[in-house]
């Protein structure tokens, strides 16, 4: 694995981000965010490239559309050590990305509320999030996925002792990604259900 360049970060749970990116970039890391994420760092004097610069299309739909593009998707699932996925990304401008901090939208706090619609309801089902997130994981090999805060300091002390995370570490936070998707699934199901 070479140098690790590129983060992505768009966190709903903002605990712990700012001094996570500030880490990143010390350490030579161009941050990629969206909305309220990147206006956070950008406050905080943190360098950001709003993901829209990156795919040359704004964010669209009312937010549902920021991260679904190639140049986001193509970065995160391109395999660094198949010739011909580097040729591809090289071909169409896809740079790498090697770290995916994402956390998703607070679905089962929502539908807890007791005024919470339908409607409502299916707004705060996330698409872009677990889309980011089962990307990384299923690219463990290559990028470091981060669904959750307390996992930034053990990403921290890797990249600082050997400018890279361990193929461990990457494995285990894979794992937890499929967790999570796998429990918010199923949070959306049983809803869906009891609404009949």
């Amino acid at each position: 694995m070479g140098k690790m360049n590129r983060a992505l970060i768009s966190v709903t749970d903002k605990s712990g981000i700012v001094e996570f990116a500030e880490e990143l970039v010390k350490l030579g890391m161009e941050i990629i965010s969206t909305g309220g994420t990147a206006n956070i760092l950008r406050n905080q004097g943190i360098p950001v490239t709003d993901v829209s610069e990156v795919t040359g299309f704004p964010e669209i739909l009312d937010g549902r559309v920021k991260t679904l593009h190639p140049k986001i998707h193509g970065g995160i699932l391109g395999r660094r050590d198949v010739a011909n996925h580097v040729d591809t990304m090289k071909k169409y401008g896809i740079k790498p990305i090697d770290i995916v901090v994402v956390n998703l939208y607070a679905f089962e706090k929502t539908v807890a509320r007791k005024d919470c619609t339908l409607d409502e309801a299916i707004e705060n089902i996330d698409i872009g999030g677990p889309t980011l997130l089962r990307a990384a994981a299923k690219n463990y090999k290559d990028v470091t996925v981060i669904v959750d805060p307390s996992d930034y300091a053990t990403v921290i002390k890797e990249l600082k002792d050997t400018g890279q995370t361990s193929t461990k570490t990457r494995f285990v936070l894979a794992k937890k990604v499929f967790k999570l998707t796998h429990e918010y699934d199923g949070a959306i199901t049983r809803y869906l259900e009891s609404v009949a």
